[in-house]
């Protein structure tokens, strides 16, 4: 039996029993706030059993997904002026877009507590500054996202992120795909109201597309990031004319650091 309420993990405020889903074997409860929009699970206590794969095998748009994000990252730093910015990719997965980042000329980095670095060994993440930090694909996966945004917004002043949003004031139906209950990592939720009111608690600049990417800024949100956000063209053009590949950079850096290593060890 589940409870009729829980504690809204966002706002604080009191959430109202919705349904119940198997998730990993067990029934799991969904609770939703009226105050701020928030759809969360209860408590989860199962996600050590989720993350046993860090990457669930169900993510079949990850490729798709980092290549649309890699132009969504250089767009927002032409927005801001910052195409010479540094970039740290929080929750890096794979090192997909660090990789793919750099290969269109972006100085991007990598960091992820539970997943390997595989396609962008070299290049994890300094003690920075950065200027723009990235969470694709994170916020829903996180038990406490206001502390964990507030974490972000202290290592770079502009913070980028995406997660799929409830568009409706009605309650998503149990068998909404962003769901995850095959998976069990997604926790959390949001509505356009949930973001606008992390962002002022946090006292920063929001914006959002109103479906599935969302920035937070410390300083005003450019107009123009809005209107190329969906500018798939453009990114092609800034790579070709504007950026200039790391490719063969990253390959003498890395050669040479593998040699100087060989040479230490003799």
């Amino acid at each position: 039996m589940h409870s009729s309420t829980d504690t809204c993990r966002v706002c604080g405020k009191s959430s109202g029993f919705v349904f119940a889903l198997p998730l990993l074997g067990a029934p799991v409860g969904y609770y939703e706030c009226k105050v701020c929009g928030y759809l969360q699970t209860e408590s989860p206590h199962w996600l050590e059993k989720a993350y046993e794969h860090a990457i669930n095998d169900v993510d079949t748009g990850i490729m798709l997904r980092n290549q649309v994000n890699a132009g969504r990252v250089t767009l927002t730093l032409l927005a801001y002026g910052r195409l010479d910015g540094r970039v740290i990719d929080h929750a890096g997965g794979f090192g997909i877009l660090v990789r793919l980042l750099r290969d269109a000329g972006v100085d991007a980095r990598w960091r992820d507590k539970y997943c390997q670095n595989l396609l962008a060994r070299g290049f994890e993440a300094d003690s920075g500054p950065f200027d723009l930090l990235t969470a694709f694909e994170v916020l829903e996966h996180l038990v406490d996202p206001l502390a964990e945004l507030r974490e972000m917004l202290a290592v770079a002043p502009i913070v980028l992120v995406s997660t799929e949003l409830v568009t409706t004031s009605d309650t998503p139906p149990p068998d909404w795909w962003y769901l995850g209950p095959e998976h069990g990592q997604h926790v959390g939720f949001f509505r356009y109201t949930t973001l606008r009111l992390i962002a002022d608690k946090l006292g920063c600049s929001f914006a959002s597309d109103g479906r599935s990417i969302h920035i937070f800024s410390r300083t005003k949100v450019p107009f123009l990031w809005r209107r190329l956000m969906g500018a798939r063209l453009i990114f092609r053009l800034v790579k070709q004319y504007k950026l200039r590949s790391k490719i063969n950079s990253d390959y003498d850096l890395l050669r040479a650091q593998r040699n100087a290593s060989t040479s230490h060890k003799n």
